[in-house]
């Protein structure tokens, strides 16, 4: 059974639940996907599947790619990304489709996505320094200051933090809850925020690191002295 399904976040909302609390969500729009390769231990060494998302028009490949799809007997598409199955279940082969019925209602899911990018930045935005005193005559204000000491080693270490290109980096986020599904429309609500911005190819799979909801313990009473 494969785990996970490809989609583009469509943007923020509100969720009002029957209580009257608001709910911050993220709609999705999950799919449609068609398996376009399946990995298997004896062939690949792991056991995985390829997938892409469906457009409303077929992407242009090369030569290569079209008869990759060719083999699998369906149309193009611009995004592919891989995602396993549960090990012992039903075995899924190229031509399947998967939808985003195969989540509901209070699930539990990891979301992988590319954060926005910020291009360069300095130290002060990308790694939180400090910064120098922001008076007149300090002449040391988002500097970064000392990167390494002259006589030894004489050289600035691997790893320095400096100023570079910030975000564009593949971010996970675990433990997010479905609040609904609409089959109809391929859309996915989940509480709280995702990677990326609108538009971006996202990839929702089912959490692996979910933990057990704290239960209600009784309070043990105190005895008398």
């Amino acid at each position: 059974m494969v785990t996970g399904i490809i989609g583009r976040k469509v943007g923020m909302t509100q969720v009002f639940k029957t209580d009257g609390t608001v709910v911050p969500a993220t709609v999705i729009k999950a799919g449609p996907c068609v398996v376009v390769q399946a990995k298997t231990a004896q062939t690949d060494g792991y056991e995985a599947v390829q997938l892409g998302l469906v457009a409303d028009a077929p992407a242009k490949v090369n030569k290569p790619m079209a008869g990759h799809y060719k083999k699998a007997s369906v149309p193009p598409t611009s995004v592919r990304r891989e995602v396993k199955v549960v090990a012992g279940g039903d075995a899924a082969k190229a031509g399947d489709q998967v939808l985003v019925d195969m989540f509901k209602s209070g699930d539990w899911v990891d979301v992988i996505g590319t954060s926005r990018g910020k291009g360069f930045q300095g130290v002060m935005k990308r790694h939180h320094f400090a910064g120098g005193a922001a008076t007149h005559g300090s002449m040391f204000h988002r500097a970064p200051g000392s990167i390494g000491a002259s006589s030894f080693p004489s050289r600035v270490v691997k790893g320095m933090r400096a100023a570079g290109r910030m975000g564009a980096d593949r971010i996970t986020t675990h433990n997010l809850q479905v609040v609904s599904v609409d089959v109809e429309n391929h859309l996915l609500v989940l509480r709280g925020a995702v990677p990326g911005g609108p538009n971006g190819i996202l990839v929702v799979r089912r959490a692996i690191k979910r933990k057990p909801d704290p239960q209600p313990q009784a309070e043990k009473k105190k005895g008398k002295k």
